[in-house]
């Protein structure tokens, strides 16, 4: 399911673009300590609906709050990974 929503541009408040976007639930399957102290941990996310080979991604597990404060997933977490497109970046399906 392919969904289209407007979304601002933060360059020009008052100019909308609109975006394809699919949002798939997922589940933080892992966390992953990085061997570099100043690289930062990996968050391993199961996407429900992906093709079983790529079921997995992985992804910085630094995120901002409201406040914009660091937060980080917790293992086991139930998250939402979004996929957006620009109006250029699609097509119709057949």
């Amino acid at each position: 399911m392919v969904e289209t929503t407007s979304k601002k541009n933060q360059d020009s408040s008052d100019e909308e673009h609109e975006k394809a976007s699919v949002t798939l639930p997922g589940t933080v399957e892992k966390i992953i300590p990085s061997a570099d102290p100043d690289a930062p941990e990996k968050a391993q996310i199961a996407v429900e609906g992906a093709e079983d080979l790529y079921r997995e991604i992985r992804v910085d597990n630094t995120l901002k709050d409201t406040t914009g404060e660091k937060v980080s997933l917790k293992l086991g977490s139930e998250v939402d990974v979004t996929i957006e497109a620009n109006k250029e970046a699609v097509q119709k399906k057949k």
